[in-house]
């Protein structure tokens, strides 16, 4: 029989799930309690929240609500990254704490739903965030879709690049930032 806390646990991750626009899992061995403290407000300033899991309850929180295939990267110590609004930004903030200590590890990612690995993950913080599709349109029209067949031209196996049938929208529409980031099933 569960035990009440780990059950309340499991339904706070739930919750956080529900939230999160994305979610990117991390291996946080090595950091200081100073250098996570950092990373946190990093991430609290694009919109994230930083917080260690515990790989069990997120697995069980994860399969509740139909996210498959995250068990291989539910391995050792994890923390993760739950972006409300930009995984982008998340991506982002992560890497480039990761070019300044050279510690952290990124594990995996969910967006959209759909499970990424690290090397998946990478890419998605080379995506253009959700202010840089707004000013898009001074690039002129369909710069959106310009950029998204160049994307898909230079490395078309990535799950992020976009097909032609995901910019549907105008380029100043905040949806197309969207399709970009839930592209990786839509091919």
């Amino acid at each position: 029989m569960p035990r009440p806390e780990k059950v309340t646990e499991v339904e706070l991750l739930e919750t956080r799930l529900r939230r999160a626009a994305g979610v990117i899992l991390t291996d946080f061995r090595g950091l200081t309690v100073a250098e996570i403290s950092t990373l946190r407000g990093k991430l609290r300033d694009a919109g994230a929240e930083y917080r260690v899991v515990k790989n069990r309850l997120f697995g069980i929180a994860t399969k509740a609500l139909g996210i498959e295939g995250l068990g291989p990267y539910l391995e050792g110590p994890t923390a993760a990254a739950f972006a409300s609004r930009d995984p982008v930004a998340a991506a982002k903030v992560i890497q480039e704490f990761i070019r300044q200590t050279r510690k952290l590890v990124v594990k995996g990612s969910v967006v959209a739903g759909r499970v990424y690995d690290e090397a998946q993950t990478k890419t998605l913080a080379e995506l253009p965030g959700r202010h840089g599709l707004v000013v898009l349109p001074e690039h002129g029209p369909g710069a959106v879709a310009r950029n998204a067949r160049l994307r898909r031209a230079s490395n078309p196996e990535s799950p992020f690049a976009p097909t032609r049938e995901a910019i549907t929208v105008e380029q100043r529409d905040l949806a197309t930032y969207d399709a970009l980031v839930a592209v990786g099933g839509e091919r």
